[in-house]
């Protein structure tokens, strides 16, 4: 099975810039060895079950907790039975269906 997971979290009480609290997140994910990629608005991550999905939201969630009195978060999920490394896969799907050369 193949989780793919969209989130992004943030505290809303720390200031227009909230990128050194995103960090700590990054870096659990990192350190994890979750196959992840960051984007501009967000993160996302892949995972073979909700179970490790929902345990890499609240250790998300736990880096941001003891200095943050207000967190946002937004997450979506696909789930596929059968299927993994869509990560990639899915992109290279749509490149491949455009002509462009598949992202390495």
């Amino acid at each position: 099975m193949s989780v793919l997971v969209e989130f992004a979290m943030f505290p809303t009480d720390k200031g227009e810039s909230v990128s050194p609290y995103v960090s700590r997140i990054i870096k659990m994910i990192d350190e994890s060895g979750v196959n992840y990629k960051l984007t501009p608005m967000g993160t996302v991550f892949e995972v073979e079950t909700m179970e490790e999905a929902l345990k890499i939201i609240d250790q998300a969630y736990k880096q941001l907790e003891k200095d943050c009195n207000r967190v946002y978060s937004v997450v979506k999920f696909d789930i596929r039975k059968g299927k993994s490394g869509r990560l990639k896969q899915k992109i290279e799907s749509v490149e491949k269906k455009l002509g462009k050369q598949v992202s390495k």
